[in-house]
C-alpha cells in the first residue's frame, strides 16, 4: 500500500512537472513572440536611420560627419549616464591606466575606454567600511584611486588592493552575486560605473561607429553602387589602424592587396616625382581605393593618423555577390536535409571551379510555423559572422515558393558522421575539433550573439579537415550582459538555466561545449533519457552525478565539469578572462592556438575531396517531391 501511495506521488509530481514545463514552454513562446517584435522594430529603425543618413547634404557630412552621425543614432538608444565634472589629469591618467591593465577592460576599444573614464563618477568610503560584501547583487564595477582594500572570501584573505586597480568587474557584464568582500583597510577614493552605464555605453559606441564606417564606405566612388546590406557588411569587417608621426603606410613598390580610408588625421604621399601635398581624408579614401598589384606611391603619416583598412579580397567579394543571381548556378546534389529546408551543393555556370551551398526554405512552412523572425534573425547573424570557423553566408535570394542562402561549400562532410563511424575520438582529436569550435563561439561572444545549438550535426568540415559551425537557427543577438528566455536547444545539451527558465547568455554556450567534449570523446552525450522530459530531469540533478568513462582522462574530465558547472557564473569560459579561460586549462597545455587561427597546424583527419563537386562525404538524399505551393502575397521577406 505504501509502495503504491509513494507511486501515485511520484506520478503526480512528474504531471505536476511535465504541466509546469508546458506553461513555461507557452511563455517562453510569447516572450519570443515580443523580443521578434522588437528585433523586427529594431530593423526599421536602423533602415530608416539609413534613409535618413543617405540624404545628408554633402556639406553637412564634409563638415561633421562624426557629430551628425552620432546624433542620428542616438536617437535610437538610452542617454549616456550624466557626465561627472572634468577630472583632474592626474585621476584620468590614473583610471585609464587601470582600464586598459584589466585582462577584461583591455580587449574594449580605446573609445570605449575614454567613454567608460568620462562617466565614472567619484565616491569615497571611510576605513573599515565595506565596498563590496560577498553574497550581495552586484551592478557597479570601481576603480581604486587612493587607499587600500582587503578582499576576503568566507571570511580568509585573498589580497590587498592598491591604487590603480579595477575591482567588480563581473557585475558589469550580467546579474550575479558578488563571490568574495572587500573592505576598506584605510579611507579610501573610488571612480565607479554601473552596469547599465556600461552597457548603454557599449551599445552606443558600436552603433555610432558601425554608422561611421558605413558613411565612409558610401563615400567612395566605387561602393556608391552597392546595396545597403553589403556596405553593413563591409563596415562589419573595416579594422582601425592606428599611426604616428613619419610611419609608412604605403611604401612604393610594395604589393598592394588592401586599401585604406583615412578616418583621422592627415598623410603625405611621396612618389618618383616628388613630395605631393597633404592629404586629408576625403581625398586620401578616393585616392588609395585603387586596384594595382604594385604600389605606385608612398604614404606616410603627418602626425597621428588612423586609418579604416579592408582586404581587397572582400572588396571584390561584395562586388561578385551583389551582381549575382539565382539563375547564374546549376544544382547538383543534396548534401543534407532539415526539418522546413534543405542544402543543395550548386556549381557556377560561368565558372565550373566555383562551388558553393544553396540552403533552400519552404517559404510556406516558414510562415505556417510563424518562423519568419528566426530567419531574418539568423539572416542577419551570419552576414556578420566574419572567423574562418564559421560557414560564409555570401547573398540571400527568394521566389514565390522558396527563400535561399548562398553559403560557403564545406565538402569534407558533418562531424558527426565522421564520429558515428570512428564511435568517439582520442584526446589528440577531440581538442582540435574543440578548438576550431572555442574560436567560433568567442567571434560570436564578443558581438553578443549566442548560438544555443551546439552538437556534432551542425559542425562541418572544410577539404582540410578544419571544423565551422553552420545552422544559426536558434542563434541569436541579445548583447554584451544580457539575458534571454527563450526555450531552445537539442535536449542533450540545454543548460538547466534554460531548462528552469532563468534567463540565459552565452554561458548557455559554455555549457554545451563541456557537453560537446563529453560526446566526442565517449561517442554519446552524458545527459540522456528515453524522451525530453527524463533527459531535462537528468540534466536538473548536474554533470556530479554523471559516471565519467574510463577513456576520458582526468585532465578532460575536469574541463567538462568546469563547463558544465551548475551556477553559469562559474562556469570556464564566462568569467572576467573570457575563452582564454578554457585555452589556459591543463587539458589544452601544449595546443598551438596561432596555427589553429592561421591554419598551420594539421588537422587529425584530411577527408578526401576530389574537385568541387565531390560530395562522396555526405550521406545520399532523395530529391524532393514536395512542392510547395506559392506564397506571394505575404510581403514580410521584402529585405531577405
Amino acid at each position: 500500500m505504501a509502495v503504491s501511495k509513494s507511486a501515485g506521488t511520484l506520478r503526480d509530481l512528474q504531471l505536476a512537472l511535465q504541466l509546469k514545463i508546458e506553461e513555461l514552454r507557452q511563455r517562453d513562446a510569447l516572450i519570443d513572440e515580443l523580443e521578434l517584435e522588437l528585433d523586427t522594430k529594431d530593423d526599421l529603425i536602423r533602415q530608416l536611420q539609413i534613409e535618413l543618413d543617405r540624404h545628408r547634404s554633402a556639406s553637412q557630412h564634409a563638415a561633421n560627419s562624426a557629430d551628425t552621425t552620432n546624433t542620428g543614432v542616438s536617437a535610437q538608444l538610452p542617454h549616456l549616464p550624466d557626465l561627472v565634472a572634468t577630472k583632474p589629469q592626474k585621476s584620468s591618467e590614473l583610471i585609464q591606466r587601470a582600464l586598459m591593465d584589466n585582462d577584461f577592460m583591455k580587449h574594449l576599444e580605446h573609445g570605449q575606454i575614454l567613454t567608460i573614464m568620462d562617466c565614472m563618477h567619484p565616491t569615497s568610503i571611510t576605513k573599515g567600511c565595506c565596498v563590496i560584501q560577498e553574497g550581495d547583487d552586484g551592478s557597479t564595477v570601481y576603480v581604486l584611486e587612493e587607499g587600500m582594500v582587503e578582499v576576503t572570501k568566507q571570511g580568509k584573505k585573498l589580497c590587498t588592493i592598491g591604487p590603480g586597480k579595477v575591482f567588480g568587474e563581473l557585475a558589469i557584464l550580467y546579474n550575479c552575486t558578488r563571490t568574495a568582500t572587500v573592505t576598506a583597510l584605510t579611507d579610501i577614493k573610488l571612480w565607479a560605473i554601473d552596469r547599465q552605464g556600461f552597457q548603454t555605453i557599449m551599445m552606443r559606441t558600436g552603433l555610432i561607429k558601425h554608422s561611421q564606417y558605413t558613411d565612409f564606405l558610401r563615400s567612395v566612388p566605387s561602393f556608391q553602387s552597392l546595396p545597403e546590406d553589403v556596405l553593413s557588411k563591409l563596415a562589419d569587417v573595416l579594422e582601425e589602424t592606428h599611426y604616428t608621426d613619419g610611419d609608412y603606410i604605403i611604401r612604393q613598390g610594395a604589393t598592394g592587396d588592401t586599401f585604406f580610408i583615412i578616418s583621422e588625421g592627415q598623410v603625405r604621399k611621396n612618389d618618383d616625382r616628388g613630395m605631393k601635398d597633404l592629404l586629408g581624408r576625403v581625398y586620401i579614401s578616393l585616392s588609395l581605393c585603387c586596384r594595382e598589384d604594385v604600389r605606385t606611391a608612398s604614404v606616410t603619416a603627418v602626425g597621428d593618423v588612423t586609418c579604416l583598412v579592408i582586404d581587397r579580397e572582400l572588396q571584390a567579394e561584395a562586388d561578385f555577390f551583389s551582381s549575382v543571381s539565382l539563375s547564374d548556378f546549376n544544382i547538383i546534389c543534396t548534401l543534407g536535409m532539415g526539418g522546413f529546408s534543405r542544402v543543395e551543393l550548386v556549381q557556377l555556370k560561368n565558372d565550373l571551379s566555383r562551388s558553393f551551398a544553396l540552403k533552400v526554405l519552404k517559404k510556406r512552412h516558414i510562415l505556417d510555423t510563424s518562423q519568419q523572425g528566426h530567419i531574418l534573425s539568423e539572416r542577419r547573424i551570419m552576414m556578420e559572422a566574419h572567423s574562418p570557423f564559421i560557414i560564409r553566408l555570401y547573398q540571400t535570394f527568394r521566389d514565390s515558393k522558396y527563400l535561399y542562402m548562398l553559403l560557403e561549400a564545406c565538402l569534407g562532410g558533418e562531424l558527426w558522421t565522421l564520429l558515428r563511424d570512428r564511435g568517439s575520438f582520442d584526446d589528440g582529436t577531440t581538442r582540435f575539433y574543440t578548438g576550431c569550435v572555442i574560436e567560433a563561439l568567442a567571434s560570436l561572444h564578443t558581438r553578443g550573439i549566442i548560438y544555443r545549438d551546439l552538437k556534432p550535426e551542425n559542425i562541418i568540415l572544410d577539404h582540410r579537415g578544419y571544423a565551422k559551425l553552420v545552422d544559426f537557427g536558434f542563434a541569436k543577438k541579445v548583447g554584451l550582459g544580457k539575458k534571454t528566455w527563450t526555450f531552445c536547444g537539442t535536449p542533450e545539451y540545454v543548460a538547466p538555466e534554460i531548462i528552469l527558465n532563468k534567463g540565459h547568455d552565452s554561458s548557455a554556450d559554455c555549457w554545451s561545449l563541456g557537453i560537446l567534449v563529453f560526446e566526442l570523446l565517449s561517442g554519446s552525450p552524458p545527459f540522456s533519457g528515453s524522451d525530453p522530459m527524463k533527459t531535462y530531469n537528468i540534466i536538473l540533478r548536474g554533470i556530479d552525478m554523471i559516471e565519467f568513462p574510463k577513456k576520458i582522462t582526468k585532465s578532460a574530465a575536469n574541463l567538462i565539469k568546469r563547463l558544465c558547472r551548475d551556477n553559469p557564473s562559474e562556469r570556464l569560459g564566462n568569467q572576467k578572462n573570457g575563452v582564454k579561460d578554457i585555452q589556459k586549462h591543463k587539458w589544452f597545455e601544449g595546443f598551438n592556438w596561432d596555427g589553429l587561427r592561421q591554419g598551420t597546424i594539421d588537422s587529425p583527419f584530411t577527408p578526401t575531396v576530389d574537385g568541387p563537386l565531390d560530395n562522396s562525404n555526405f550521406d545520399y538524399f532523395p530529391e524532393d517531391s514536395d512542392d510547395p505551393p506559392p506564397d506571394e502575397e505575404s510581403g514580410w521577406d521584402l529585405e531577405f
